[in-house]
């Protein structure tokens, strides 16, 4: 059980690396206004706000990782920390920009935050 929640962590660590590179680097091309639901002008207009948040988002994602790979004594409280960043970011996007994020960000990172919980 104890690798079902190290997988779970992997997988919330994935979404946030793929979420720095539809943020950072493909806001303004066909792909990520197709994903996003942006016009050509609005991606231009926020697109240094994108790459902001997708570097913040990066961070998310190396602090999961680190969580996911240190043996040290502080690991536990490390995925307790980044997974619930994750679950308040999620839940504040959902209520300030898109429903959706809840269930794409905050919902993936619950499951793997009560696996962590679960299997100590």
């Amino acid at each position: 059980m104890n690798m079902l929640a190290t997988i779970a962590i992997w997988i919330v660590a994935a979404l946030h690396a793929g979420f720095l590179v539809l943020e950072s680097f493909l806001w303004r091309t066909p792909t990520g206004r197709r994903i996003f639901g942006l016009t050509p002008e609005f991606a231009e207009q926020s697109a240094s706000l994108a790459a902001n948040q997708g570097l913040y988002n990066g961070f998310l994602a190396a602090g999961l990782v680190w969580a996911a790979t240190t043996s040290s004594g502080a690991a536990y409280s490390l995925k307790l920390f980044f997974l619930g960043c994750v679950i308040i970011a999620g839940v504040v996007g959902a209520i300030t920009a898109k429903r959706s994020i809840l269930y794409v960000q905050a919902m993936p990172a619950a499951i793997a935050l009560a696996l962590v919980i679960v299997t100590r």
